[in-house]
């Protein structure tokens, strides 16, 4: 191959050269623009599944006090029932003793008894005209006794009202912040699960990009390749072109040595003085000016 042929075919692969870095420029931006935007998706994704992970222990949170306080409801309201259950109970027994209730009043009853014990105990009398006195106090005692048994009952009817009164006003209570919580439970249930399915998009278009990145990748490894043997040829040739250079040099500088000494042999013959160029040429020939 001649020297011009030589040239054109180096001028030809440093065009080929340019080419193939632009594609593969090309490629690697392509690469490097899918790899960045892949990575903050994966980032907004990582950040994403925080703030789930975040909401799911909100929630279960909530929940958690949800069931908790339905257990305190259900608890009261059995407590509740049982309340009534008694209120119920005493009321009956209640309706069994107004049956039997005395006509006379609780004082009247009352007075009565005092003034028999009265007379009991400050008149002589024998036992047969005390007997049918105590009797008498039995009778009235049992009448009095059937109105402080009501009475007892109304009384306990009263604790156990005020009792359910306050159950009720508790159960009320365990409702309302019940049914907040788990409204506030179903709205972060809701975003957790917004958040769920922003997550799946993000990653479904990571995967994407990143599969595009791979591509771009591959696509780079044929150019990169020719790039390579492109480069190995120029480099090749170049060293063809120097080498030639060399010789061609080597050949100038020893045409040039021989039409100097040649130079420097008629100088010396003539008695001429010599340069000091060419006195250090005839010396490494091993010529003197004797000689």
């Amino acid at each position: 191959m001649s020297k011009q042929q030589l040239t054109q075919k180096i001028e030809e692969l440093i065009q080929k050269l340019s080419e193939l870095k632009t594609q593969r420029e090309k490629l690697d931006a392509e690469a490097s623009k899918c790899a960045e935007k892949r990575n903050r998706l994966n980032e907004e994704f990582k950040n994403l599944r925080a703030e789930i992970f975040g909401l799911k222990n909100e929630r279960d949170k909530l929940n958690e006090k949800v069931k908790e306080l339905k257990q305190k409801r259900e608890k009261t309201k059995a407590d509740l029932h049982v309340k009534i259950e008694e209120i119920t109970k005493l009321n009956k027994e209640i309706k069994v003793l107004a049956e039997k209730k005395p006509s006379k009043s609780l004082k009247t009853l009352q007075q009565e008894i005092a003034n028999v014990e009265w007379k009991i105990q400050t008149s002589s009398l024998d036992v047969k005209e005390e007997k049918p006195l105590v009797e008498r106090v039995k009778q009235l005692e049992t009448q009095l006794n059937i109105h402080k048994k009501l009475d007892q009952l109304k009384h306990k009817i009263l604790e156990l009202r005020i009792e359910a009164k306050a159950l009720k006003t508790n159960i009320k209570c365990f409702h309302e912040k019940l049914t907040e919580n788990a409204q506030k439970s179903q709205q972060i249930h809701t975003r957790m699960l917004e958040k769920i399915e922003e997550s799946k998009r993000l990653k479904i278009e990571a995967d994407n990009l990143h599969k595009l990145f791979l591509e771009a990748k591959e696509k780079a490894k044929p150019v990169q390749k020719e790039f390579l043997e492109i480069s190995n040829q120029l480099k090749m040739l170049k060293h063809v072109i120097q080498k030639e250079r060399d010789e061609e040099k080597k050949k100038n500088e020893s045409i040039i040595r021989e039409k100097l000494e040649k130079q420097a042999k008629e100088k010396l013959k003539r008695g001429e003085k010599l340069t000091w160029e060419e006195f250090q040429l005839l010396a490494e020939k091993g010529m003197t000016a004797q000689d």
